[in-house]
């Protein structure tokens, strides 16, 4: 048909090119156990996702959770060095690949730790970054995990097609930025979790503002947000409001991220415990 614009769900049943959606879904490793999978996506990059990708592991951990991070950041995987993980690498076992294991218990996968030199680029198309995100979740061996964290680069390409059709997602937290922006960015986001039909649990705004500690007073660098109007527009939940902290910063560059205690990230984690109990 030429008129056919191969949506299904508008035209009728007699159309000669109509057929059954297929499940495209990747199958866990055989051993493995994930009960929740949560992706964290962002409509471009430098908003911190990663950063927020990592406090809702730790944060999570805190509760009683066991969780774990797949980092489908393959060319710009930063998990590993929040973490502190440098020299370890991920092996292979009878069960599948054996993922590193944090000091708080937190079970990561990233290219970082299959690289010879975690500083070679990873310089490779995308039919090779898909696979290997799938390989990531079928060839993995996760052991009983609570809450899966699913670090997705930026924008609407492969590897996030990838994640949204070959992952069984729970739900995905949106990561944002308090410029003009924010409304481009964050439908981009919501239209794409709608199109795979997909939950979006909320929304974090990430460097919200600056708290003074001198005065306590609030700046915010990047001018007044526009979360509200932006939660408003598309029926979001705002989850947080993290602020700039320069200690926090500090223990991510430094490895430290499971030190880091934040208000606002822990009642995140709260929240998106309720949605998906809920």
């Amino acid at each position: 048909m030429s008129e056919c614009t191969h949506d299904c769900s508008s035209c009728g049943e007699n159309c000669p090119s109509r057929g059954e959606p297929q499940d495209m879904t990747e199958k866990l490793n055989q051993y493995s156990s994930v009960r929740k999978v949560i992706g964290v996506v962002s409509g471009k990059g430098g908003v911190g996702k990663s950063t927020v990708t990592s406090l809702m592991a730790v944060m999570f951990s805190r509760m009683g959770y066991h969780t774990a991070i797949l980092d489908a950041d393959l060319t710009g995987p930063s998990i590993p060095k929040a973490f502190g993980i440098n020299s370890e690498k991920a092996y292979g076992s009878e069960k599948g690949i054996l993922p590193v294991t944090t000091h708080s218990g937190i079970d990561i996968m990233s290219v970082n730790l299959l690289l010879e030199n975690e500083k070679d680029p990873v310089i490779w198309r995308g039919p090779i970054l898909a696979g290997t995100v799938k390989q990531f979740w079928s060839e993995v061996y996760w052991n009983d995990v609570d809450y899966m964290f699913v670090d997705m680069p930026p924008g609407t390409g492969d590897i996030p097609l990838t994640v949204f059709q070959s992952l069984p997602l729970d739900g995905i937290i949106i990561v944002t930025s308090p410029q003009e922006l924010v409304s481009m960015i964050v439908e981009k986001a919501v239209r794409m979790a709608q199109m795979m039909n997909v939950p979006i649990l909320g929304i974090i705004e990430n460097m919200s503002c600056f708290v003074c500690p001198d005065c306590g007073k609030k700046h915010y660098p990047f001018g007044e947000s526009k979360l509200e109007n932006a939660a408003d527009e598309y029926g979001l939940e705002i989850l947080a409001r993290l602020p700039i902290d320069a200690k926090n910063a500090a223990a991510c560059d430094s490895g430290k991220i499971e030190s880091i205690t934040n208000a606002e990230a822990e009642e995140a984690a709260k929240k998106i415990e309720a949605l998906l109990r809920i």
